[in-house]
C-alpha cells in the first residue's frame, strides 16, 4: 500500500464558523467597516488558536475565510503569521467570500477591494488568494468582463508573492464550458481550485471530471444527514474522479452538516480522503 501524504490534509475556517461563533462584516463600499456579526455565540476558539488546535488534529494546512479576520491591522496579521509559523502550519490560502467582477456598475469597485485582501494575503504569508470570477450568468461578455478584472489581479498577486485562484462557484462558472473558457483563455495566469459541492444534478461526476485538469487546489466537502451520517458513496465518487484525473494537490475539508460538533464532521471527512492522499 502506498505511503499517505498526510501533508495534503487541509482545512478551511468555513468549516469551523461554529467553533469561531462570529464573522466580521468586510464587504466592497463598506468604507472599511468591520462590524462583529455574533452568529454562533462567543465561539469555543479564535483564530490565533486555531493552527495549534488543527495541527493537534493531524492537519497541518489551512485556509482562512475572510470574514473570519478579527482584524487587518499589520500588527495583528504579524500575531497570526507567527501563529501559524509556530504551530508548523502552512497557510494555503486566503478565501475572498464576496465581491462581483461581472457586475456592470461595480466590478472596478469589488476589484480594488479584492486588490486589498490580495494584499493581506502576501502579508500572511498565504501561497494563494481565492476570488470569486464573476456572479453574472454565463455568457461571453461576462466572460470577457471577468479575464480582464482576474488578469489585473493576477498581475496584484504576483506583486504581494500570491497565487491568484478561482473556483467552479456562482453562476458565472456553473458548468464545465464557462470554467474552461475562461481559464484557457487566461493562459496560466489564474488557477484553479475545484469543490466537489457547488455542483449537482444527473451530470454532476461527468461535469467535475472535465475539470478536474486545471484544479491545483480542491475543496472536499462531503454532504452530511443528521447525526454526521456521511453521503459517503457521493464523496468517494468525487475523490475517486480526482484520483483518475490526476489531482495530486492538497484536499481542504469543508464541513458544512448539522450538529454542533465540526470538528467530528472534519474528523469523518478525514477519514474518507485518507486513502486517495
Amino acid at each position: 500500500m502506498a505511503t499517505q501524504d498526510v501533508t495534503r490534509l487541509s482545512v478551511s475556517t468555513f468549516s469551523l464558523h461554529r467553533a469561531l461563533g462570529v464573522n466580521y462584516r468586510d464587504l466592497p463600499g463598506d468604507d472599511g467597516l468591520r462590524a462583529c456579526v455574533p452568529l454562533y455565540g462567543p465561539g469555543t476558539t479564535t483564530l490565533l488558536d486555531l493552527p495549534e488546535r488543527i495541527a493537534s488534529n493531524g492537519i497541518l494546512t489551512l485556509e482562512i475565510s475572510h470574514p473570519h479576520f478579527p482584524s487587518r491591522e499589520r500588527a495583528y496579521l504579524d500575531e497570526l503569521r507567527a501563529a501559524i509559523r509556530e504551530a508548523g502550519v502552512t497557510l494555503l490560502s486566503v478565501l475572498v467570500e464576496a465581491g462581483d467582477l461581472t457586475d456592470p456598475v461595480h466590478a472596478s469597485r469589488d476589484r480594488a477591494w479584492m486588490e486589498g485582501w490580495v494584499e493581506t494575503a502576501g502579508l500572511l504569508g498565504a501561497a494563494r488568494v481565492r476570488v470569486i470570477a464573476g456572479k453574472a450568468s454565463y455568457d461571453q461578455e461576462a466572460i470577457r468582463k471577468s479575464i480582464g478584472e482576474l488578469r489585473i489581479l493576477a498581475d496584484c498577486a504576483r506583486d504581494h508573492g500570491v497565487r491568484l485562484t478561482t473556483e467552479n462557484w456562482f453562476d458565472l462558472l456553473s458548468c464545465p464550458e464557462a470554467v474552461c473558457t475562461l481559464l484557457d483563455n487566461l493562459e496560466g495566469e489564474v488557477g484553479f481550485n475545484i469543490d466537489f459541492g457547488n455542483w449537482r444534478g444527473p451530470t454532476k461526476y461527468d461535469d467535475l471530471a472535465s475539470i478536474i485538469k486545471y484544479a491545483e487546489t480542491c475543496h472536499a466537502k462531503c454532504a452530511f444527514r443528521p447525526e454526521y451520517e456521511p453521503d459517503a458513496e457521493d464523496f468517494r465518487r468525487c475523490l475517486e474522479l480526482s484520483r483518475v484525473g490526476g489531482f495530486t494537490g492538497p484536499f481542504t475539508l469543508i464541513y458544512d452538516g448539522p450538529g454542533d460538533d465540526e470538528w467530528k464532521g472534519i474528523a469523518i471527512e478525514r477519514e474518507l480522503v485518507l486513502p486517495y492522499l
